[in-house]
């Protein structure tokens, strides 16, 4: 397939919800930039890709190093020209241990990973975008249906990603002037190695263990697909992809 033209950027591109949304976009023609820890991974994804026929950039990063960002951009601009998209999709999380027992090195971890990342990519991203011509791009967060309510035993987590839901307001609200449109996919229970354990059984809100009903993750790919497919002038600003029979209304 012959490119659409424009530049995509994946952060956590090398597993997960990142690798099935970069192969996605590879597929509808976008350019794509993979962001991520593990060069190997990253260049996996790459390979998985590679038969859409459009151009990869994939760039080991630590997200939560401002330099380590800079660079990652910096080759973006060199390497394409542009951005387009930013999909800030990393993130990690801390053991499933009391809220008391939580080390702080361990919530630092979670901040960094999950907040002060995308914070510093939407950062970077605007530098581009507002100056780039045609002007403007779009920036989607994975909020997760964790910033919408939590679990047990995931204060970090849920912080994290309730103080995403923040960032996207503000970034929306923003990037207006410069034409830069944000937008927010809460996903619940998608099918990655990071879910597997939710066949077996996880705690729940009246601590009993129970599984969990799961969905393929490609319906979280196609569903940045569309935010990413429409015109700067039009927004999804939430947006709530899940599994069908997760038990998120009514957690708690």
């Amino acid at each position: 397939m012959s490119g659409n033209g424009k530049i995509a950027m994946i952060t956590g591109a090398g597993s997960g919800i990142g690798r099935s949304v970069a192969l996605a976009m590879m597929k509808e023609g976008y350019s794509v930039v993979l962001a991520g820890r593990r060069q190997d991974a990253l260049d996996e994804t790459a390979t998985l890709g590679a038969a859409h026929g459009v151009p990869t950039l994939a760039v080991s990063t630590d997200l939560a190093n401002p330099d380590a960002v800079k660079n990652l951009f910096a080759k973006t601009k060199e390497r394409f020209g542009r951005l387009d998209v930013l999909f800030n999709n990393a993130g990690t999380n801390a053991p499933p241990i009391p809220l008391e027992e939580l080390s702080f090195e361990q919530w630092q971890t979670v901040l960094g990973a999950n907040l002060t990342a995308a914070f510093l990519c939407t950062q970077e991203a605007f530098r581009i975008m507002k100056d780039q011509s045609p002007r403007g791009g779009r920036i989607i967060n994975n909020g997760s249906v964790s910033a919408q309510t939590p679990r047990p035993n995931s204060a970090p987590y849920t912080a994290t990603k309730h103080a995403i839901s923040g960032l996207t307001k503000s970034t929306s609200l923003d990037g207006r002037k410069y034409d830069i449109a944000c937008g927010q996919i809460d996903i619940g229970n998608a099918a990655t190695n990071m879910t597997q354990k939710m066949s077996t059984g996880v705690l729940q809100a009246d601590l009993s263990i129970a599984a969990e009903p799961t969905m393929n993750v490609e319906n979280v790919a196609n569903a940045v697909v569309f935010m990413s497919s429409l015109p700067l002038d039009a927004n999804v600003s939430t947006i709530t992809v899940m599994a069908t029979k997760m038990p998120l209304a009514g957690r708690g």
